[in-house]
């Protein structure tokens, strides 16, 4: 590098000794001759001054490329040598940098695959904190379900008339709304007030869902039979251990007896929940790997049409995996272990919806138990309200009633409102159900299902995920510091955690 400079120095004396050299004869010719300078002569100098411009631009080139090859390679040489890359010396690497290959070329570096499994936790243990917390609070509202529901029947049923009676059916009312107030009002309160991470929400949320579905389903089950008999006649109510059987049994339809299992298969109850336990980890991998570094910085960059575009295609693949997931981890490996524990019998909880050829099949056979209730209670009960007739509008009250519940599902597991579940639910799912119905059969129609189910998956993924550091990186004034949403935006920028990419 020093002869190189030197070199320099040299070459540039020696160019401003020319230049003063031909001024110098200038100005002694231009003592015997007061004639003003000839044109050709401002030519000759342009051109000259234009030449000298080149070779210094050529020089500085040469030492700044010479400079950068140096940078490179003393980096380089600092690189440990298990993870140092096939490297020469500078005069090597100025000689490529000259006379560049033709084409480029492989090097082998010790890396990892973008897919390897690395058992890292970081998002797992954040999604989950606070769980004792949410099952804590999880106990008074199952205990509110097993004693409410079933002493306001008990007040109603009993045979007394005047106002005995009366005071009973106040008394039972009262108590149904202490209830209501508990499963609706509780697990806000606490997820609000201890700003619970989304895993820990998903327990309650779910739980407090369940178990609403549940008390309204006794009670629509039994109350008509109670008050036929109440007049007199006699006394009916259920068994509390029919009832206490029912509120953990994998359905949602209240019976007083079900069809039951002769054994318990204990090992086939382990293997389902550790199959459910292997997919919340896949699912944790997936959004640490595939989700989190497309999305943790997207939210600070200008926004544009083809980049959300291209993260909607991107967050496809991941969204079907997650649908994919979610429906194998709860709707078969969690119902049927606790079906197998119970020894409950009818285990139909899902049939083959991933060979429908209509998203009216698809509606009826994603999720069967969620389905026999919305049938039962929603668009039989509606049709009976309105003498048969309406079916369009009672299937729409089914479409309102479900598409609700699912944006306040993830309303509250997410800590937002941002209604892309209502819309995709409430007016594309409308749409296709009407639209794409039982009349169409074949596979190019499955072909289209999938091909709705693949895009609507990853529109989701997409949106959610921006609006989600969206309002982490731009958090409202109320969001305190050391907040749960805070920490998450920390292991974000920490290159060694799963968030990273």
């Amino acid at each position: 590098m020093e002869s190189c400079g030197a070199r320099f120095r040299v070459q540039r004396r020696e160019g401003l000794g020319g230049e003063q050299k031909q001024e110098q004869e200038q100005q002694h010719s231009g003592e015997g001759n007061t004639e003003p300078p000839r044109a050709p002569d401002l030519v000759q100098w342009t051109q000259h001054m234009e030449a000298v411009k080149r070779q210094l631009l050529e020089q500085a080139q040469g030492q700044l490329v010479e400079l950068l090859d140096q940078a490179m390679w003393e980096a380089v040489q600092s690189y440990p040598s298990q993870d140092r890359p096939p490297s020469s010396s500078p005069s090597a690497s100025i000689n490529k940098t000259r006379k560049p290959p033709l084409g480029k070329q492989k090097v082998f570096i010790i890396r990892k695959s973008l897919l390897e499994l690395v058992l890292e936790f970081d998002l797992l243990i954040f999604s989950f904190g606070q769980l004792p917390l949410a099952l804590v609070t999880w106990v008074p509202m199952f205990l509110s379900t097993l004693l409410v529901p079933y002493q306001a029947l008990w007040l109603w049923a009993r045979p007394q008339t005047g106002a005995s009676w009366t005071l009973g059916v106040a008394l039972g009312s009262v108590l149904l709304a202490a209830h209501a107030s508990v499963l609706c009002i509780l697990p806000v309160h606490v997820v609000v007030k201890h700003e619970l991470p989304p895993a820990s929400r998903c327990v309650l949320v779910f739980e407090q869902v369940r178990l609403l579905m549940k008390s309204y389903s006794f009670l629509r089950e039994t109350l008509p039979g109670t008050l036929r008999v109440r007049g007199g006649e006699g006394r009916w109510t259920p068994s509390f251990s029919s009832y206490l059987y029912f509120l953990f049994c994998p359905t949602l339809i209240y019976r007083e007896t079900y069809p039951r299992t002769s054994s318990i298969r204990w090992n086939y109850v382990a293997k389902n929940f550790a199959q459910a336990l292997c997919c919340v980890l896949y699912a944790c991998f997936i959004l640490g790997r595939l989700c989190v570094p497309v999305f943790a910085n997207m939210s600070q960059e200008p926004f544009s049409t083809r980049a959300l575009v291209l993260s909607i295609l991107h967050a496809t693949l991941p969204g079907i995996f997650m649908l994919l997931l979610i429906f194998f981890a709860f709707l078969h490996c969690w119902l049927n272990a606790f079906a197998e524990m119970l020894r409950f019998g009818d285990r139909m909880f899902y049939r083959d919806w991933w060979n429908s050829t209509s998203f009216s099949n698809y509606y009826r056979t994603w999720n069967v138990v969620v389905h026999d209730w919305l049938y039962s209670y929603v668009y039989q009960d509606g049709l009976w309200l309105v003498g048969g007739r309406a079916r369009g509008a009672a299937m729409m009250g089914v479409f309102l009633i479900s598409a609700v519940v699912h944006e306040y599902i993830f309303c509250f597991v997410l800590g937002f409102f941002y209604p892309v579940m209502l819309m995709l639910f409430l007016v594309f799912g409308v749409l296709l159900n009407f639209t794409m119905n039982d009349r169409h059969t074949g596979p190019s129609w499955n072909v289209l299902m999938w091909t709705m189910l693949f895009l609507g998956q990853g529109i989701q993924v997409s949106l959610y995920c921006q609006e989600w550091y969206a309002r982490r990186h731009c958090p409202l004034p109320q969001v305190r510091e050391h907040s749960p949403h805070h920490i998450l935006i920390k292991r974000t920028e920490q290159p060694a955690s799963v968030f990273s990419s």
